[in-house]
């Protein structure tokens, strides 16, 4: 495919990282200890043990970035900074709260999310979406918003319960601390797997971006533009072709799509602009997650 052009439609500016300062004591309350998780059931019937958990002390932030870099940089080929070797580290990170979800007989870290909470937000001077998008429709909400990325998981464990594991985790995270929206960037690789091989050139990610926008897509009030646009009118949007199993679940879950793809080069991805309200979560996932 031709290499996305920049975009000329006037945006809001990129906000500000201005002076970058330690994050103080994490501003959420907490587990006092790790969570043990129902056991998941995989395709082959195995069952296995998982502890979920917030990450505490720098080690355990470090261990999240090695599962990352591992996934990002060995698995789809993302160019990652080199700020520590085998990790995958960003500014944001030093105010994100981290999820983990471990091997219980291992230890070893299988799952992890990053949690950019409002108040840290404003530390930092942004959401990390705000380097790919406009998200100025978002400012009424933003008091109650947290992003949600860097979500990955070892590839041995690829069942479904590990997934289970971090949502449950942070449907208890944003119920406690009475937060109500979660916004994040989902990736559509350039090279997708499709029904009948591998679809490249990014023509995977115009499909199914046609697909969602004509199901998913949330009002025009909520609506953001990205800075870096997928030309999806220039590519072949028709292919029958899957949303990654993240995407399907989030859409499951009620998330909405708000707007077209952007395209990240580092990560060779198309990213979707995706928000999930608990309001919106259908009621039967709403009692698995939340109890309510």
């Amino acid at each position: 495919m031709k290499e996305p052009p920049i975009p000329t439609l006037d945006l809001a500016p990129v906000m500000p990282m201005g002076v970058w300062l330690r994050p103080p004591a994490p501003v959420f309350t907490p587990p006092q200890a790790p969570v043990q998780a129902r056991p998941a059931v995989a395709q082959a019937e195995r069952t296995e043990a998982l502890d979920v958990s917030w990450a505490r002390h720098h080690d355990e932030v470090r261990e999240a970035q090695r599962l990352r870099h591992d996934v990002f940089a060995g698995e789809m080929g993302a160019r990652l900074p080199q700020t520590v070797p085998g990790h995958d580290v960003d500014l944001f990170d030093d105010y994100c709260e981290h999820l983990l979800v471990r091997d219980a007989a291992t230890r070893q870290v299988i799952g992890t999310y990053r949690v950019l909470t409002p108040a840290q937000a404003k530390r930092v001077g942004g959401f990390y979406s705000d380097t790919e998008f406009d998200l100025t429709r978002l400012r009424g909400i933003r008091a109650q918003m947290v992003e949600l990325g860097r979500s990955c998981v070892h590839p041995d464990h690829r069942h479904g319960g590990v997934i289970l594991a971090l949502w449950g985790a942070l449907a208890e995270f944003m119920a406690r601390n009475r937060l109500d929206t979660m916004i994040g960037c989902a990736s559509i690789p350039m090279q997708h797997e499709g029904p009948h091989g591998l679809v490249g050139g990014g023509h995977a990610a115009a499909s199914i971006w046609r697909q969602v926008r004509e199901r998913h897509l949330a009002s025009i009030e909520y609506h953001v533009r990205p800075r870096l646009p997928l030309p999806v009118d220039e590519l072949d949007g028709g292919l029958s072709v899957e949303p990654p199993a993240l995407i399907k679940g989030y859409l499951r879950l009620g998330a909405k799509v708000l707007g077209a793809p952007a395209w990240d080069p580092d990560f060779n991805a198309a990213d979707l602009p995706m928000m999930m309200r608990l309001a919106d979560m259908p009621a039967r996932y709403r009692k698995h997650f939340l109890g309510a």
